[in-house]
């Protein structure tokens, strides 16, 4: 079992930043190819970002490109999404995923085999 843990949501301005994290503990992190989704109040929970298992791949969605940046540290069991130039739009819960069969990462949330709680980013205009 693969146990993940977001934090650094928040309340921030328009064109403000955020950094989140996610920490695994359990299973064998490095063999995870892992993602961040979102899900808006009243939306679907939607594919932000993915890494692949060792870190040289990195996958985002079109809304945040140029924007976010996806990270991993396979050391610390952990990994990261900065997010720059934010926008009421990328307002929503924030969750961590861990694939533990795949070694590059997938945008569909239903193969993915484990979920943090997630975190709350709020953006202000």
């Amino acid at each position: 079992q693969v146990q993940l843990v977001e934090s650094g949501g928040g309340l921030v301005q328009a064109g403000g930043s955020l950094s989140l994290s996610c920490a695994a503990s359990g299973g064998t992190f490095s063999q995870n190819a892992m993602a961040w989704f979102r899900q808006a109040p009243g939306k679907e929970r939607e594919f932000v970002s993915a890494i692949s298992r060792s870190g040289i791949s990195t996958y985002y969605t079109d809304s945040v490109k140029g924007r976010f940046t996806i990270s991993r540290d396979n050391a610390k069991r952990t990994i990261y999404l900065q997010m720059n130039n934010l926008k009421p739009e990328d307002t929503a819960v924030y969750y961590c995923a861990a694939d533990r069969g795949r070694p590059i990462p997938t945008r569909d949330q239903y193969e993915y085999d484990y979920w943090g709680q997630g975190t709350q980013v709020t953006v202000s205009s």
